[in-house]
């Protein structure tokens, strides 16, 4: 069993905290000593009392399963001997009602796009089943009931 932390930190000041005229920005901290600003996303809390600048807690979790999906992948080709030069993914999250009229986070998209190099480059079809495994083996997107899809843009063989 693996332990995972982190630190969140809010503090009041002198924000009229009563009044709800408080600022939502704060730290993350995590076990790995990574400090960023946090802040409720300003689609939820209108400026100036969130911080479009800071990261909040939908942008979190997207960019969590993004994060996960690429490890994964990267793994998948490194064992298949495919040789990964770069990868992108512009990842998007839908935040609606869900079927209990809940706000909720309902979809993830990924989109990588990923450049190899070398003699072995992989099919569209190796393509696909490495995206298809690393979603599978993705300790977050196991975690969550948010529909994950995977969309990966790749491009056309030389």
């Amino acid at each position: 069993m693996a332990q995972y932390t982190a630190e969140i930190l809010w503090q009041r000041g002198e924000q009229d905290f009563l009044g709800n005229t408080y600022s939502r920005r704060h730290s993350m901290r995590f076990d790995g000593g990574a400090e960023v600003p946090g802040s409720s996303s300003p689609h939820v809390v209108p400026l100036p009392f969130s911080d479009a600048a800071a990261v909040d807690p939908e942008e979190a979790f997207v960019a969590s399963l993004s994060s996960c999906h690429m490890l994964w992948f990267l793994t998948m080709a490194m064992k298949r001997k495919f040789n990964v030069d770069r990868y992108f993914d512009a990842a998007s999250g839908t935040m609606e009602k869900n079927a209990e009229g809940r706000l909720a986070m309902t979809v993830v998209t990924l989109r990588p796009e990923v450049t190899f190099s070398g003699a072995n480059l992989p099919t569209r079809e190796q393509i696909e089943h490495m995206h298809h495994r690393a979603h599978e083996e993705c300790f977050i997107a196991n975690s969550v009931k948010t529909e994950v899809r995977c969309e990966p843009v790749i491009a056309a063989a030389d």
